[in-house]
């Protein structure tokens, strides 16, 4: 009996710490096609810093609200690749999740209402010759083409409950002195330079009542935008992951600064 039923135009999201200078985005969208023509292929990003599990889980979480209902998001930063930790999948609500079980599903397994959670074993939807270094073509692809093909989740492999998935540990950013400072740090600079915290706009009432204080900087007022800098200076603003950014107008805030990843940095109350 043939229990599948196909989705109409599927959509599987990628991300990954793979880059593009070689061939392993495009074999395993080669393995997704082979299995699901239909399926459309969204690229999250491919340039997670190598091994660098919580930024991936990071730029997974401020990436969900963007899928589109129904969505398999394919999430790839594996430095533990053959070992004993374990290919997972989990099904929320509106989207369905495919990692390593090594934190990188955190937000989905903090954040999120989960209806299962699932091994991936079963080896129907693996491809029959496995490298012990490339699961992401070996079995997330072909696992994530056969469900948009329609294949039962609950035959992916053995249930799990959510609490036995590894999470990493919530950062919090703490409030002090009398909640007038929010500490935090540079989580990573992206493609341009801006230097990306993980201090949460959304704690902050009225963001023109604060400025930021990091190594070797003047303190910076945050601002709304770049505009609101002049040319080559240093601003601080809500950037479009939700949290404060540092950069340059028109510069590379990295590089100018100099400022690296995990340096601390804080808001204080004016």
């Amino acid at each position: 009996m043939n229990h599948r039923k196909k989705k109409d135009d599927p959509v599987i999201a990628l991300m990954t710490d793979f880059g593009t200078e070689d061939t392993y985005i495009g074999q395993m969208k080669g393995v997704i096609l082979s299995i699901c023509p239909s399926a459309r292929i969204i690229d999250l990003t491919h340039a997670v810093k190598p091994q660098h599990i919580a930024l991936g889980a990071f730029l997974l979480e401020r990436s969900i609200p963007y899928l589109p209902d129904g969505a398999i998001a394919v999430s790839i930063v594996d430095p533990g690749v053959g070992t004993s930790r374990k290919p997972i999948a989990v099904k929320t609500e509106r989207l369905t999740f495919l990692a390593p079980d090594n934190g990188l599903l955190t937000p989905v397994l903090s954040g999120l209402s989960i209806m299962s959670c699932s091994s991936i074993a079963n080896p129907d939807i693996m491809l029959p010759l496995q490298s012990a270094t490339f699961h992401g073509r070996d079995i997330f692809s072909p696992a994530a083409a056969h469900l948009a093909e329609g294949f039962p989740f609950e035959k992916l492999g053995d249930p799990l409950h959510p609490t036995s998935c590894i999470t990493l540990q919530q950062e919090e950013c703490g409030l002090n002195d009398h909640n007038r400072i929010i500490e935090g740090r540079v989580l990573f600079a992206d493609r341009f330079g801006n230097l990306v915290t993980t201090i949460d706009t959304s704690r902050l009432h009225n963001p023109e009542e604060w400025h930021l204080e990091a190594p070797g900087l003047p303190p910076l007022q945050l601002v709304r935008t770049y505009g609101d800098a002049d040319e080559g200076e240093l601003l601080a603003y809500g950037g479009s992951f939700g949290t404060v950014e540092i950069a340059v107008r028109n510069g590379n805030a990295a590089m100018t600064t100099r400022l690296e990843d995990n340096t601390s940095v804080r808001l204080v109350k004016n």
